[in-house]
C-alpha cells in the first residue's frame, strides 16, 4: 500500500511539474512576411525580340542602351545566354532569383564600353529552376554588388516571357 501511495505521489508531483509555469525562451522575430511580386517600373520593361532562328528578352529601357538583364537563345537549343552590367569590382557571376529560387551562373567578365563597369556573360539550361520559377511568377531580380533589382513586367508585356522560353525549348 505504502508503495503505491508513493507511486500515485509521484505521478502527482511530475504532473503538476508539467503544468507549472515555465519561462520559455523568447520567440525568434518574425519571418519578414512578402510583400508580393514586384510592381512594374513606369520606364522599363521586358522587349522580346525574334530574329530568325534568334530570340531576345532584354529588361531596360526602350530604344535605349540601358540593359539591366538580357537573355538570348537559338530556337530549340534549350541553353540561355545571359548578359548584365555590373560595377567595375562586380564578381564574375550573375546571380538572379525569381519567386525565392535563386541561382548563381559563372560569368566571363570584360569592360563595359558603356560605362565604367563590366560586362557579364554566362550560359544556362533554359529549364533551369530559376527560370522556371521566372515563368511561373512573371518577375525576375538580379542581385548585382550586393543589391537585389527586381524586373517585373508591365501586363501587355508579360506574355513575351513564356514566348521567349517556349521558342528557346
Amino acid at each position: 500500500m505504502r508503495a503505491a501511495r508513493l507511486t500515485i505521489l509521484t505521478g502527482l508531483a511530475l504532473a503538476a511539474a508539467a503544468c507549472a509555469t515555465v519561462e520559455s525562451p523568447p520567440e525568434p522575430p518574425p519571418a519578414v512576411a512578402s510583400s508580393g511580386p514586384p510592381a512594374p517600373i513606369a520606364d522599363h520593361d521586358w522587349f522580346y525580340n525574334l530574329d530568325g532562328g534568334q530570340a531576345r528578352l532584354v529588361y531596360g529601357r526602350a530604344e535605349s542602351d540601358d540593359l539591366r538583364l538580357g537573355l538570348d537563345c537559338s530556337e530549340g537549343a534549350g541553353r540561355v545566354a545571359l548578359s548584365a552590367v555590373g560595377a567595375p569590382d562586380a564578381k564574375p557571376e550573375i546571380h538572379i532569383e525569381a519567386g525565392g529560387e535563386t541561382e548563381r551562373f559563372p560569368a566571363n567578365s570584360e569592360p563595359s564600353q558603356l560605362n565604367d563597369g563590366v560586362f557579364l556573360t554566362a550560359e544556362a539550361d533554359a529549364d533551369a529552376p530559376v527560370f522556371q520559377r521566372f515563368r511561373q511568377v512573371g518577375w525576375l531580380a538580379l542581385w548585382l554588388d550586393g543589391e537585389r533589382q527586381a524586373y517585373a513586367p508591365h501586363p501587355e508585356s508579360a506574355p513575351n516571357i513564356e514566348r521567349f522560353f517556349a521558342f528557346c525549348g
